[in-house]
């Protein structure tokens, strides 16, 4: 029995598998980005305010997620799905913010793909962009454990569903975090 305590469940072994590749991929380039960053042609830039914003929104992000696996935990349910689509709203609001944001440094010259671009605006526009794929990732597994906790039909009180999805949520903000001191940082 107590050997059995000590595995560790698939799912959630696959998760810091995933985990550990994407700190890989996110730790190579933002290393790119500062070698990068040394030649001659590279574009300096500020960060858009919305980007501040949008920190604020995916930290109470985090915070309402785990308000909420705390709620399901103590089963008051009612609280717990409330919590649940704040945390989507949050998530979605940190997209919106990160759009805006984009518009706003590319309608101050800083191109992200486009012809004309600069190797800072292509990196920041590869780097942002695979977080927010990340973080959409992230939102759609929340509204999937929101429409089973509001189907009346789904009746599973296993908190792993939680665990695993606030582990993820929580590494995403973590990440965001990273990301922005490291930009704010590395200009």
């Amino acid at each position: 029995m107590s050997q059995e305590r000590q595995r560790i469940h698939p799912h959630k072994f696959t998760l810091w598998v995933a985990i550990a590749s994407i700190t890989m991929m996110f730790a190579g380039l933002t290393s790119a980005y500062l070698v990068r960053s040394k030649q001659a042609n590279w574009l300096r830039f500020e960060i858009p305010v919305t980007f501040y914003f949008s920190t604020l929104a995916i930290l109470l992000s985090s915070l309402t997620l785990y308000l909420s696996v705390k709620a399901y935990k103590v089963r008051e349910i009612s609280k717990h799905k409330n919590l649940l689509l704040l945390t989507a709203f949050l998530g979605f609001l940190f997209l919106c913010l990160q759009t805006y944001g984009f518009y706003y440094l590319h309608s101050n010259g800083v191109l992200l793909v486009s012809e004309g671009s600069n190797p800072a605006g292509s990196f920041l526009g590869v780097i942002f962009g695979l977080h927010s794929i990340h973080l959409l990732g992230g939102i759609v597994a929340l509204f999937i454990i929101a429409y089973r906790a509001f189907n009346i039909n789904i009746r599973n009180y296993s908190t792993q569903p939680f665990d695993l999805l606030s582990s993820y949520w929580h590494f995403v903000d973590f990440l965001w975090i990273y990301l922005f001191l490291f930009f704010l940082l590395a200009r």
